[in-house]
């Protein structure tokens, strides 16, 4: 049996805070989330969601385990690792040594319990006390149970292959280094793969086509809309239905307010370019992960579209239906229904070693940059629909109008919910987009996955430029009603770049990944 036994690593948690306290403090937070139904939920969603194959499920001290994967904690740890743990992807948690003094600790640390608890006892005496409150015992020379103290997913992978009587169990200090997303990336890197099918096998009939081509043209079918409403835009602003909704032709609508219109192709090439950006989105997960078997990524696209699509419903409140967006919602929704439908995903991705420490950890920088970018989006996302959907301006908006909305409403009872119809949907837009950013960068972030690097940078310049371009072709300057862009934008290239070199490294793609 080889040694998989290596001195720790210590992350920058344990830099700031001790390897002892980094551990503590790390454990104790997803203790106290994932101790919460909700809370457990949004662990496993981000980090330990998807269950793993059933090859990799067996059994360590005679005690049953759906992955043979855990984390091995002295007693200390053993109360947060418990509630912590099971929702991370983590098959059983090893509590050593135990000597008498422990019993009750770790006797109350087992009660309630959702994941299994083994034991390795000093001595006769605690072993014989905690027998009716653990799943079983361990020995110290158990030739079965490989400790690892290095956060080398190859090492760990590589081990759970050598049987189905072997058990890998972390030492605490991987998770500081590491992340609580490791037993995921464990987990996958030991799954096996296989090869994606040939086009020729698929056929041409869409009763037969793959999920990922349903997601795919939704992704298409998304941008060829944002694209389009780009072109009326930019073109004759109004469309027929407008007209007669307003009952105003564009000459009238400039004649009222000579910002009026240049405000409503402000509305709309924004909402154009999310649009897009949804699309370059869309189009990324579907080839990118959604092809290669990756659950979370169609996970990400479940989550984003159940955000996106029943904003279509805000002219319940508003009164205007557009038509064009009414026909777009009804041909995409069932090709994204499709693109998520519950079949059977076959692991097909390859993972490329870790490479450099270095060009990880900067990457891990940039991830986080990334997170808290989609984050941003969707609390602004939010923030412009509660807006469209009460008060319709802010009070910038009326500055660069030099009007209020009275007077606007004086002038036609039904501009106001016009505008606000714009502007509600581009709220709802931009926090489908960002629900995307936020899950790809939050599960997506691998190296040698350059297609992750490419979807968020597309979607940057297609959400960030239109704004930037046409805030300014307008003159609507105002410094405070940009920020927020601006801000995205260095956010967001600092992120990228920061990454680059880690997601679009050039390496030999092998199975599984360091």
């Amino acid at each position: 049996m080889p040694d998989w036994t290596y001195h720790p690593l210590r992350g920058a948690a344990a830099a700031v805070l001790g390897l002892r306290r980094s551990q503590r403090t790390a454990l104790r937070l997803l203790a106290k989330v994932g101790s919460r139904p909700a809370g457990a939920r949004l662990i496993a969603r981000g980090f330990g969601h998807r269950h793993p194959p059933e090859l990799l499920a067996g059994e360590i001290a005679g005690t049953p385990v759906t992955v043979r994967l855990g984390i091995s904690v002295p007693p200390s740890l053993a109360r947060d690792t418990i509630r912590a743990l099971a929702p991370l992807g983590a098959g059983v948690v090893e509590v050593a040594p135990v000597a008498a003094a422990d019993v009750r600790t770790v006797r109350e640390a087992a009660a309630g319990r959702s994941i299994p608890v083994v034991v390795r006892a000093c001595d006769p005496e605690a072993q014989a006390a905690l027998k009716p409150h653990v799943d079983g015992f361990t020995g110290i020379d158990d030739p079965h149970v490989i400790h690892v103290s290095e956060p080398s997913v190859t090492a760990a992978a590589a081990a759970l292959g050598d049987g189905p009587g072997t058990v890998v169990l972390a030492r605490p200090e991987v998770l500081v280094t590491a992340g609580p997303g490791w037993f995921a990336r464990v987990t996958e890197a030991a799954t096996p793969t296989e090869p994606a099918p040939a086009l020729r096998d698929v056929g041409l009939s869409p009763l037969r086509w793959p999920a990922w081509w349903w997601a795919l043209l939704v992704g298409l079918g998304m941008t060829v809309a944002g694209l389009g409403a780009a072109a009326i835009t930019l073109g004759p602003v109004l469309l027929w239905y407008d007209h007669d909704y307003l009952g105003m032709t564009l000459h009238e609508l400039h004649a009222a307010n000579h910002h009026l219109v240049h405000f409503l192709q402000h509305d709309r090439i924004t909402m154009a370019g999310t649009m897009v950006s949804i699309g370059a989105l869309y189009t990324g997960l579907a080839a990118g992960g959604i092809r290669r078997g990756w659950p979370w990524a169609r996970q990400a696209f479940l989550l984003s579209g159940a955000i996106g699509f029943p904003t279509l419903f805000y002219f319940l409140v508003i009164g205007f239906v557009e038509p064009l967006h009414t026909a777009a919602a009804l041909v995409l929704f069932p090709m994204f229904v499709m693109g998520v439908r519950r079949t059977p995903h076959r692991a097909r991705w390859r993972l490329a070693a870790e490479g450099p420490e270095p060009e990880r950890r900067r990457a891990l920088v940039g991830q986080l940059l990334m997170i808290l970018t989609g984050a941003g989006l969707f609390a602004g996302g939010a923030v412009i629909s509660v807006v469209g959907l009460t008060g319709v301006f802010v009070p910038s908006d009326l500055t660069f109008l030099g009007t209020d909305a009275q007077t606007l409403e004086a002038v036609n009872s039904r501009l106001v919910p016009f505008i606000a119809h714009d502007r509600a949907g581009f709220g709802g837009a931009l926090m489908s987009a960002a629900v995307a950013i936020v899950l790809l960068s939050a599960w997506g972030w691998r190296r040698g996955e350059a297609w992750v690097f490419w979807t968020l940078a597309a979607a940057a310049a297609a959400g960030f430029l239109p704004a930037v371009v046409v805030h300014g072709s307008i003159h609507y300057t105002d410094l405070l009603h940009l920020a927020p862009v601006y801000f995205g934008i260095v956010l967001t290239a600092t992120g990228l770049l920061l990454a680059r070199p880690y997601l679009c490294a050039r390496t030999p793609a092998g199975s599984p990944g360091g």
